[in-house]
Parts: structure tokens; sequence; C-alpha cells
């Protein structure tokens, strides 16, 4: 009778996380200033999200503005979004010979709208994303 019982709760769970709607899907763009590539800089950047029941994975690339000078970048980042609350995940960022693993943490601000910080080796970062 309990292992029905907790089939029956295992069962309702993952119908609701299937049912629910995707947490970020689309295009967005980003804006953040930080350290990477042992320099300070801007990067400006955009990407394209795939989500299913909070989770997310967003590939994207962008250029690295530093010191007068232009890198390219490339990243992926996999995350999960609590409804009505942060994103958190990890993502690797790819600049020149580099890889680079790094945390993610984002609040929304407005639907559209969050404050994003990203935090690994040698690489941290603070901004602004739209969309997603």
């Amino acid at each position: 009778m309990a292992s029905a019982k907790i089939s029956a709760a295992c069962l309702a769970l993952a119908l609701a996380a299937f049912a629910s709607p995707a947490a970020a899907e689309g295009l967005g763009a980003e804006a953040n200033y930080g350290r990477a590539d042992g320099h300070w800089g801007a990067e400006l950047g955009a990407g394209y999200a795939l989500g299913i029941a909070g989770f997310s994975l967003t590939p994207g690339g962008g250029v690295y503005l530093r010191d007068g000078d232009t890198r390219l970048y490339g990243r992926v980042e996999a995350a999960y979004t609590i409804p009505l609350s942060a994103t958190i995940g990890a993502g690797l960022r790819v600049s020149a010979d580099e890889a680079r693993p790094y945390a993610t943490l984002a609040m929304p601000l407005l639907p559209k709208i969050r404050v994003k910080a990203n935090v690994g080796p040698h690489y941290y970062a603070a901004g602004l994303t739209l969309g997603y």
C-alpha cells in the first residue's frame, strides 16, 4: 500500500514537471563587465535558450572588449530556474586558447530582464540579460 502511494506521488510529480511551461526559451542578449583572460573588460553577447520544465541549455557567443582590443568568445550554460525567483547553473566560456568553467546566478528585475553574475577560476563578470 505504501509503495503504491509513493509510486503515485512520483508519477504526479513527473507529470507536473513535464506539464509546466518551458522556463527560458528563445533569443536573448547579455551585457556584462568583468575580468577574463587576465584583463578587465565588457562582454556583449547573444544566445538561444532551449528550455523544458525549468531547465535550460543556452549556447551563445559574443565579443569581449578590453584595453582597446576585441576578442571573440563562445559559451554554453546549463541552468535551472526556480519559478519567480533565481536561475542557478553552470557554464563553460571559451576565449582564445582558454576554456573556463563557471557558476552562474541570475535574479529577475522585470519579466524579461535579469541581473546576472558568473564566477569561476580566473573569470568573473556581472551584468544584465534581456530575453530568454
